[in-house]
């Protein structure tokens, strides 16, 4: 058998289940199945993922690896999936993802009439996630809140850094400027901020999309925002590139809103005003993405899921920005154990 021309990584840990949907949309993917492999690297999993994997090994017409090693962390797992792929592109799709019918052609497509060096797309909530799940996915993807700069508008508000729940790069790239680095969280932002710094063209594709599961419950989606404030931090720490103004933004409104709510309370003239104002606003934006999502129980939960966005952000990366900047200590990770509980 020749070598496959495209290699989807996918590192796993403890996500049997997700992992399945997953497998189910790659063998679902319309471009010609003897074009890929994939490539299932578990990172030290102690559920049924490796069982659930092999048993999809069976059913599809094109390879799947699965590897394994101890638990290191999804860095570690994707470069163990880049040390064995065969493919002259790699494509990077999480665990809690699926991908449309035609992600993998699209981009296929794209690569072959106009190449690149690296690539990225949006990612989307399918009809049947939970409600909390397609609050959430509004709140990240929404041009309003962080959409504008993850990647889910050819016009975006800060420099494109692609993230692997839905990216891409060449074999070549891969050669010139290594895998992924040491970082628990932000390090597909850092590996695209070497791409970038090599020269290298990188490519939003708008319709290469991916369908994220994301955070099951809120309290699992407050770690994960506070751990991405963290993680800019580290990364500023990294390379000054990858702190833009806009990623102070959520810090800001934070101490703003405090500020705000504080100033109520002891009666501050203008301050009622002031929050009445920010409430209302929270209320449109709510009900926009209630009807965005075609979805009652989505607008409900939008006024607790965007203050714990933005909240949870700030909160993380003023905590980061104490310890590392102020304190001068070292690289942090933020939530650890527990992280998925």
């Amino acid at each position: 058998m020749t070598n496959p021309v495209i290699s989807i990584i996918t590192p796993a840990y403890n996500r049997a289940e997700e992992v399945d949907h997953l497998i189910r949309s790659i063998s679902e993917q319309t471009l010609n199945h003897s074009l890929f492999e994939h490539i299932i690297s578990d990172d030290g999993s102690t559920d049924n993922t490796e069982v659930v994997v092999r048993k999809w090994c069976e059913k599809v017409d094109y390879p799947i690896h699965f590897i394994s090693q101890e638990n290191q962390g999804p860095g570690a797992a994707r470069n163990h999936g880049l040390e064995v792929s065969k493919g002259d592109l790699i494509l990077f799709i999480d665990s809690d993802c699926e991908a449309d019918p035609k992600w993998a052609e699209i981009i296929y497509t794209e690569f072959t009439q106009k190449p690149f060096g690296a690539c990225g797309g949006p990612d989307a909530s399918k009809a049947d996630f939970s409600v909390v799940q397609k609050a959430i996915d509004f709140a990240m993807t929404s041009f309003f809140t962080t959409g504008g700069m993850r990647g889910h508008s050819e016009k975006m508000i800060a420099k494109f850094f692609p993230r692997t729940h839905n990216m891409g790069m060449t074999r070549e790239i891969y050669c010139n400027v290594g895998g992924f680095g040491p970082l628990r969280h932000g390090q597909d932002i850092e590996l695209s901020n070497r791409i970038r710094r090599s020269g290298a063209e990188i490519r939003f594709i708008k319709d290469a999309i991916v369908y994220h599961r994301r955070r099951t419950s809120i309290r699992q989606f407050f770690k994960q925002v506070f751990n991405w404030g963290v993680a800019r931090v580290n990364l500023y720490k990294i390379d000054k590139h990858m702190l833009e103004p806009i990623h102070v933004l959520p810090s800001i409104s934070l101490v703003a809103v405090l500020c705000i709510i504080a100033g109520f309370i002891i009666g501050v003239p203008y301050f009622s005003f002031l929050l009445f104002s920010g409430l209302t606003a929270l209320g449109f934006l709510s009900i926009f993405g209630g009807l965005k999502r075609s979805s009652i129980g989505v607008m409900i939960l939008l006024p607790i899921i965007i203050p714990i966005q933005i909240g949870g952000y700030g909160l993380g990366f003023l905590w980061a920005v104490f310890h590392r900047i102020i304190l001068g200590r070292g690289s942090m990770t933020g939530f650890v154990k527990k992280y998925y509980k």
